[in-house]
């Protein structure tokens, strides 16, 4: 009798949650690829992580990374490797690469699966040029995230208002970012269009972009442009001080270029980008559809002025005001924190 009584007890529990629409909690495991340990890259992981856990502690759901977050060190052996890691024996139930250049690793292993896990990228600067999804408004596939797009010419609007006699620009990035591709040619057509000359130089490596900097400084630019390319991030510590003695100020796609040196960093704010890649992240999870869930892109136009390096270089960035919607003050440092 004690048993059977038990036995409807526990039904009962069961159909009031179920009249009352009340479910169980879920712990979803959330994987993650970073292409590289830098300032920008590290900013937007943390950002995710900490997203993840406020979410943990405000719902019943549970997210947790802890034991899948991989950072690739810009070797692409590594990063296969990881990413069979996390897709191997289903021990993820989403992943977030950070960067284009981690996305191809986890798809390629995913696509071996009878049911895709969803991929919500971070910071890919031109998702449909890298063939990622259909379109920005219907990414079409399993794969949906945020994108980190310059505004080119808004960058370069920056060098015409700090230097009005600009004749000469230097173009530096590394020919292996997907993510350079496209505002580098922005730049060249906007610089072909306002009739001012510019010079490339490229690197693959610290070393290569130190060279790539000696070269431009030889040629005689007064002034480079540099998108949110993960290489030359990775060198602008062992650049910046090189580029002060010559007196040619940076100008780049991120706010963390800024803090390791450079004169500028416009764009996007990665903070809130990684903000919102776990967010999206959590929607996939609780059943959004990535095929049908537009990629997130952003245009704040945030100015980041290294003050040290201003003054170093003599440049009056107040007039930025009129272009920025903000402009943020910071001090060079080795990393965000």
């Amino acid at each position: 009798m004690k048993k059977r009584l038990a036995v409807c007890v526990i039904a009962a529990s069961m159909a009031a949650m179920m009249v009352s629409g009340t479910a169980m909690a879920e712990e979803y495991k959330v994987g993650i690829l970073k292409y590289m340990d830098h300032a920008s890259l590290d900013q937007i992981e943390d950002a995710i992580l900490a997203e993840l856990d406020a979410l943990s502690e405000e719902g019943e759901d549970t997210y947790v990374y802890e034991g899948y977050v991989y950072s690739g060190n810009a070797e692409t052996a590594t990063m296969q490797q990881q990413a069979a890691q996390l897709i191997d024996d289903d021990q993820v139930d989403i992943v977030i690469p950070i960067a284009t250049p981690a996305v191809s690793p986890l798809t390629n292993e995913i696509e071996d699966l009878d049911e895709p896990i969803p991929v919500v990228f971070a910071a890919v600067s031109d998702p449909v040029g890298s063939e990622l999804v259909d379109s920005l408004d219907a990414p079409g596939g399993y794969i949906t995230g945020t994108s980190d797009a310059l505004n080119t010419e808004a960058i370069l609007d920056l060098m015409f208002l700090a230097n009005p006699d600009l004749e000469k620009v230097g173009l530096l990035y590394s020919l292996s970012e997907d993510s350079s591709t496209q505002p580098i040619a922005d730049a060249k057509a906007y610089l072909d269009e306002k009739g001012i000359e510019y010079v490339e130089a490229t690197g693959t490596n610290n070393s290569e972009i130190m060279q790539a900097v000696e070269s431009l400084i030889s040629d005689g630019v007064q002034a480079i442009f540099t998108p949110t390319d993960n290489t030359v991030m990775s060198a602008e510590l062992s650049i910046y001080e090189t580029l002060l003695e010559a007196g040619v100020p940076h100008y780049t796609g991120a706010d963390s270029f800024a803090v390791n040196g450079a004169f500028v960093g416009f764009g996007v704010d990665y903070e809130l980008l990684g903000k919102e890649t776990a967010d999206l992240a959590v929607a996939i999870l609780q059943g959004a559809d990535p095929a049908e869930t537009a990629v997130v892109t952003f245009d704040n136009g945030i100015v980041t002025v290294n003050t040290e390096t201003a003054e170093a270089l003599g440049i009056d960035y107040s007039v930025f005001e009129e272009v920025a919607t903000q402009i943020v003050e910071v001090v060079t440092a080795e990393s965000m924190e």
